[in-house]
């Protein structure tokens, strides 16, 4: 509370020397004809503004900060992103010429680093995933949109549940943002996702590498910063509706957005659905592997001289059925190295779900702010967040377990007036939590925690290089609260505090406009989660008994990667290491093939522990677009995990990967048809026999077959999007390292075609 009365007061102090409005206008041309580029989009993300150039390719930004400096994008079809680092206390009129490319290029403005950036001056290794090439490969959730960048992986309990893996590091070790808020949704259990909609998703960046000095504990792996769209332009309202099918298991997904933006009053609501059953295996189906979800979300707030204030709230629902469990189990458990039984896979198309399932509810509010004034600008997000996640097993309505976990957190940067050459930044984040079991069965015990962090980090610019540093300092504090039935004691009550400093430094520089070198080197660190600290039981979908440790200390890595990239019109290629030692890495074994009769069974007992641990590898890309009309991308990634006190394999590694993809795109002049593009690839999984000798078993290799079409059509002055892909065309049999349902026999999904529709609305 000190902290936050503090923040408003200096507010209030600030709200007298804020900057004053001007305008900002231009031109967008194009470079080699001259002609104006109309229906070019003009951004400022972090003032989260942007406009569409008219037919004369001009743009106009009103009232907007008189003060500061910020970075502009333009962005369209068929040209290279342009980006320029705009003073506004200077400039108020632009002349912009793009260049033709025929390659496509990942977007170069960074929004998830310490400021927005060019992704050529920031050392980050970033990867970002636009919602059009989201759009062209129909997923089951967020997870799954994003996990052919190179280095991320995820971890799946059927087609519901997917977790992200960023360089071999997950769970509690990956932070993914959206609104700007740290998601909080007990992600330390093995069957718990990401309670976020992905159709809200504008575009997704990816930062491999830890990401300690910004967001602190669990940023060790790398963040997945969930990007909303920015609002609508002033006097506009447009919005959208899209549809998908999956005939593998009949997902049906839809989603309706509306948007506005009267006088710098912004607002907008989205609702999406999506609905499914068992999926198919070439096997038969998963037994209680169907899902559904409901979803809606908002925003309001303004856009004003001063710069903005935006209140984001989201309502998040998915019922999930528990795979390998149900009313087509026959109650027999066979864990086989890489046998496919049937035992598990007489699910059928019943939309229905079967007990036990999991009821999910995620409520989000946040408030996200920025303050231009004439010596600086503030950056703020207070949210709260409410997961209450059941377990039902026996009845539809009253839960066998249910946590309710209540978040408020905040995070506050300032950046102060820089000139050409340094950019210096300060910022405090921490938050609050609460923890209650509201059913019979507990896992974890109730606990409460509160953490705060604060950083101080300084970027140095010259022509063609850029160096970075910062330092951070944590503080964390666990309480456990005990817990007891009748005489029994269930946890004992326990507190824990946990610090760390930790630093960062980091260079880019660019020999050419073509070739950049990036390298970083730095610390980090994790606190355990509740988890690790003190569980004590079991629950559906785990098969086994977990015992935390209270004596643990935190994880602290010691890391360094590097990065060459090329780029040019028709050749885009990046090389990219990582080294990663992390002392004390937490994990769970086995020891003395312990067991334990619990709920009626005989369960191996896993106790948490901890070692040294060694994480490297590679990611690789190389994309060629000799001409227009042919555009083939490859990419291949590689990591290691390897336990130094062991010498044997951490768990979750995923297997190296391979992707080739062939795709071609026609030109021809139409007045219904644009952009028409039919591609055709091969994943490649190699066999992965480094693995945790506690309870994994090597797994073979395998190729999938995927192919996939789609055009644009315009109906009278309407345009929409239309796509079919096909996933796994071939129905291998495959097991994939990371199913957790793995051990079980259940298979990876089989052949599945996707049909989409994509209609972009203009309503003023």
């Amino acid at each position: 509370m000190k902290i936050i009365t503090t923040f408003l007061f200096v507010l209030l102090m600030a709200a007298r020397t804020h900057a004053t409005a001007i305008t900002l206008a231009g031109q967008v041309t194009d470079a080699n004809t001259q002609q104006p580029v109309a229906g070019a989009i003009v951004s400022i993300p972090e003032l989260k503004i942007s406009v569409n150039t008219n037919e004369s390719g001009n743009f106009n930004f009103q009232k907007i900060p008189s003060k500061g400096r910020f970075v502009l994008e333009v962005r369209f079809l068929g040209y290279s992103t342009f980006t320029q680092t705009v003073d506004l206390a200077t400039t108020n009129t632009l002349n912009i010429a793009l260049n033709q490319s025929v390659i496509e290029v990942h977007e170069v403005v960074v929004t998830g680093t310490v400021s927005s950036a060019d992704n050529r001056r920031n050392s980050t290794a970033v990867t970002s995933v636009s919602k059009e090439e989201m759009l062209n490969r129909p997923t089951n959730n967020i997870v799954d949109a994003i996990s052919r960048v190179p280095g991320v992986s995820q971890i799946t309990t059927g087609a519901a549940v997917s977790k992200p893996v960023i360089r071999g590091l997950s769970y509690n070790r990956v932070i993914t943002l959206s609104d700007g808020v740290k998601q909080e949704g007990q992600q330390w259990g093995d069957e718990h996702g990401i309670e976020i909609d992905q159709y809200n998703a504008d575009r997704v960046e990816v930062l491999r590498g830890a990401s300690s000095l910004i967001y602190g504990s669990d940023a060790l792996g790398g963040v997945i910063n969930i990007l909303e769209p920015l609002p609508a332009a002033e006097g506009k309202i447009k919005g959208e509706v899209l549809a998908n099918y999956a005939s593998n298991n009949g997902l049906s997904g839809s989603s309706a957005m509306l948007q506005g933006n009267s006088n710098g009053f912004i607002w907008s609501a989205r609702g999406t659905y999506k609905n499914a059953y068992a999926y198919n295996t070439p096997l038969g189906r998963a037994s209680n592997s169907g899902f559904n979800e409901t979803n809606y979300s908002g925003q309001i707030g303004l856009n004003k001289s001063w710069g903005y204030t935006h209140i984001n709230f989201s309502s998040f629902n998915t019922k999930l059925g528990i795979p390998g469990h149900g009313e087509y189990d026959d109650g027999e458990e066979e864990h086989e190295e890489e046998g496919h039984s049937n035992e598990f896979l007489s699910g059928n198309k019943s939309r229905k779900l079967t007990l036990p399932f999991q009821d999910i509810n995620h409520y989000k509010l946040a408030l996200n702010n920025q303050f231009v004034f004439n010596k600086g600008r503030l950056r703020s997000t207070l949210a709260f967040q409410d997961n209450q996640r059941r377990e039902l097993e026996e009845s539809t309505s009253d839960p066998s377990l249910f946590f309710d976990l209540k978040t408020y957190s905040y995070d506050l940067k300032y950046y102060f007036n820089n000139s050409e050459k340094w950019e210096p930044v300060i910022g405090v984040s921490g938050s609050f939590q609460n923890s209650k079991n509201k059913a019979e069965e507990v896992l974890i015990p109730d606990y409460e925690s509160q953490d705060v962090g604060g950083f101080a980090y300084i970027k140095r610019n010259w022509t063609n290089t850029s160096v970075n540093a910062g330092l951070r300092l944590d503080y964390r504090h666990f309480k456990g609260l005990e817990m007891t039935e009748g005489d029994e004691v269930l946890f004992q009550g326990f507190s824990n505090q946990f610090s760390n400093l930790s630093g960062a430094l980091g260079l880019t520089h660019n020999f050419t406009d073509k070739i950049t070198f990036k390298a970083n080197l730095g610390s980090a660190f994790r606190a355990p989660n509740i988890a690790e600290l003190s569980s004590n039981g079991v629950h559906e979908g785990t098969f086994r008994y977990e015992i935390g440790n209270t004596t643990l200390d935190p994880e602290r890595s010691f890391y360094a990667d590097a990065a060459l990239e090329f780029h040019n019109q028709k050749v885009d290629a990046h090389l990219n290491i990582f080294n990663n030692y992390i002392d004390n890495y937490i994990y769970y074994r086995q020891t003395n093939n312990e067991t334990i009769e619990a709920e009626e069974q005989t369960l191996p007992v896993f106790r948490y522990v901890q070692d040294n641990a060694n994480l490297y590898g590679m990611e690789a890309g190389l994309t060629l677009h000799p001409n227009s009309l042919v555009h083939f991308e490859n990419s291949f990634s590689f990591t290691r995990g390897l336990n130094r006190a062991t010498n044997t394999s951490l768990p979750y590694m995923p297997a190296p990967i391979l992707r080739n993809e062939l795709r071609f795109e026609p030109k021809f002049k139409s007045e219904f048809l644009s952009d028409p593009y039919f591609s055709i690839g091969l994943d490649n999984f190699f066999k992965q026999t480094k693995a945790d000798p506690n309870f994994e078993t090597s797994t073979s290799g395998y190729t999938l077959l995927n192919a996939s079409l789609g055009t644009r059509i315009r109906l009278n002055k309407q345009a929409l999007k239309v796509y079919i892909t096909g996933n796994n065309l071939l129905d291998k049999e495959y097991v994939n390292h990371l199913n957790r349902l793995k051990a079980e026999g259940i298979l990876n999904q089989g052949r599945n075609i996707a049909f989409g529709l994509y209609i972009p609305l203009n309503i003023r």
